[in-house]
């Protein structure tokens, strides 16, 4: 494993603990609301700091982009971290959230970690070494087509976002496919997509922390990742499209259509 996903798994273990220090007693937190139906805790802003401080005890230099605190440092290395992607499920006691930390080196991602604290599933991967999951090889599924292919999704929640779009895509996909799942936390979508519990994978408005560790897990399992207008990097636009070749293509293409009319 190399040296940088070994501080990241360490990083992730110990926010984990954090955070399931409190799973069962979440009446009790502070929550605050950053815009309509998006929530942080301070469950999220104490698993960062520790993220970070178990980073930078290790490499003081490195640059942070994370979802509570922003962009601090100047370095060609730069931790993407996500300290509890699925905030609102943790907040009713669903067991889907987790840590995702995804680190760029000179601009590329290059390694990425997703923990489910809940679970203690570790999904792990780096550019050119493949992706595992708590130490054994993952690949993407064998699906051919969306016919019988299981799908995941994120529901737009925003004021900003088109939802009459969202939803006629998403009949459309309902009808040619064996079934769409929305679990509420994207990294770990992404890591379902490189384990070959999802076939497939497509979201928008996301953020870079939301995506970073989840797109180098799919890419290292064989898959396919891109923006959804098939332009572009979705780390850039937040509107992702995922999974193994044939499936990527098959939705990536009824997505376009669906672009096309609007």
């Amino acid at each position: 494993m190399h040296p940088l996903v070994n501080i990241a798994v360490g990083a992730a273990r110990s926010a984990g603990n954090l955070i399931m220090r409190h799973y069962d007693r979440v009446d009790e937190l502070r929550v605050h609301s950053k815009q309509r139906n998006d929530f942080v805790t301070e469950v999220d802003r104490s698993a960062e700091a520790r993220i970070i401080e178990h980073i930078h005890r290790a490499n003081p230099n490195h640059a942070i982009l994370g979802e509570e605190t922003g962009a601090s440092g100047s370095d060609e290395v730069r931790w993407i971290i996500d300290p509890l992607d699925g905030t609102t499920n943790f907040l009713h006691g669903f067991p889907q959230f987790a840590v995702s930390i995804g680190i760029e080196v000179r601009g590329k991602l290059e390694h990425g970690v997703v923990y489910n604290p809940y679970s203690q599933e570790l999904y792990t991967a780096s550019r050119g070494a493949g992706a595992s999951l708590d130490g054994r090889r993952i690949r993407v599924s064998r699906a051919s087509s969306l016919d019988g292919a299981l799908l995941g999704t994120g529901f737009p929640f925003r004021d900003d976002q088109d939802i009459d779009a969202y939803v006629a895509l998403f009949k459309d996909v309902m009808a040619n496919t064996a079934g769409v799942r929305r679990a509420g936390a994207a990294a770990l979508d992404l890591a379902f997509v490189a384990a070959g519990r999802l076939d497939g994978f497509w979201e928008q408005g996301l953020k870079p922390w939301d995506m970073a560790a989840g797109v180098v897990l799919v890419r290292e399992a064989g898959g396919m990742v891109g923006d959804m207008a098939g332009r572009g990097d979705p780390m850039d636009t937040g509107n992702i499209v995922a999974g193994n070749p044939k499936v990527y293509e098959a939705l990536g293409g009824k997505i376009m259509r669906h672009l096309r009319k609007r």
